[in-house]
């Protein structure tokens, strides 16, 4: 029982980093502001960390993404205005869900082809062993030992 309870505050603690990356100073005084800057925060990829968002990462430079986002949509930036803006600064691989486009459509097109390229190849091997017989055939003393075995000699 203690071990269990110890186990869950471990994990409880090492959870709270990630749970309060976005400091108190860095909340906006408008509710509905806050809410597109963290809606806007949970897209965009840390790039120290690389796979959290900035609103889950305590990182220097998410601080500074952070606030960067609180900024633009405090000077009326429309959040796609301020996608496009940090994108323009940062590159593609800053948002943790690329865009559909045509350098991206491998990203997007590759486990879809590779799904249907191994069930295809799944169905083939499956086909080909499906029909042949596996093992040795019986010896003619097996054949002898099996007939008495079924009429219960």
């Amino acid at each position: 029982m203690m071990r269990r309870l110890v186990l869950a505050a471990v994990f409880l603690l090492s959870a709270l980093p990630s749970a309060f990356a976005v400091n108190p100073d860095e909340v906006l005084a408008d509710p509905a502001l806050e809410a597109r800057a963290r809606a806007l925060s949970a897209e965009l990829r840390c790039m120290v960390c690389q796979n959290q968002s900035i609103d889950d990462s305590n990182a220097d430079l998410a601080r500074d993404l952070r606030l960067l986002v609180r900024e633009r949509l405090k000077n009326g930036d429309s959040d796609e205005a301020v996608i496009d803006y940090v994108v323009s600064r940062y590159g593609e691989f800053v948002l943790l869900k690329p865009r559909l486009r045509g350098e991206t459509l491998l990203l997007w097109g590759a486990p879809v082809v590779l799904a249907f390229a191994g069930a295809t190849a799944m169905l083939l091997f499956a086909r080909r062993r499906g029909g042949k017989p596996t093992g040795t055939p019986l010896s003619e003393t097996e054949k002898a030992e099996l007939e008495r075995a079924l009429r219960g000699d």
